[in-house]
């Protein structure tokens, strides 16, 4: 898949996330799992499947959410917002945290980081666990920001670190 890109955005990826099983989706009315979840340098992505290692990783074809973005400047004003100043950026259980990319504007959008290109698919839309794991008014505060669903076009490894964003 060869695409043209017409802007390169310089972008850091801080941090890296994956977890291999559920701790919210399945559990309505019930107390939240306490599976896991890992904080990498690196992780593997693949074509059409999602992360390796991941709970979302070959879930169903066109899966929209094979690889979640969250803005790490809304990150750090929930924490201040919802007076959650001890969380953990992996509470939010998105994939990647990234600074200097507007992923609302991504929606639609195909681009790429670190030479594996994504399509921008939908927001990732806060549910009502975000105020259990994160503090309340977490749902509320993340409204239109919760992040980016995304699926994955090409294989490759993201890593930790500055990159450019081409789209």
């Amino acid at each position: 898949m060869n695409a043209s890109y017409n802007e390169q955005i310089e972008v850091q990826v801080l941090g890296l996330f994956i977890s291999p099983a559920h701790n919210f989706k399945g559990h309505y009315g019930k107390p939240a799992g306490k599976n896991p979840i890992h904080s990498l340098e690196s992780v593997e992505c693949v074509a059409g499947k999602g992360l390796v290692g991941d709970r979302y990783f070959g879930l169903k074809e066109n899966y929209k959410g094979q690889i979640t973005f969250l803005d790490d400047a809304v990150y750090q004003a929930l924490c201040e917002g919802v007076d959650a100043k001890d969380c953990e950026p992996e509470r939010l259980r998105r994939n990647v945290l990234i600074k200097g990319a507007d992923l609302n504007a991504l929606i639609g959008q195909t681009f790429e980081i670190s030479g594996i290109q994504f399509q921008g698919m939908e927001e990732c839309s806060p549910c009502f666990w975000m105020n259990q794991a994160v503090g309340e008014g977490a749902e509320d505060f993340l409204k239109n920001q919760g992040g980016l669903r995304a699926k994955i076009l090409s294989d490759g490894e993201l890593c930790l670190g500055k990159h450019n964003l081409n789209l």
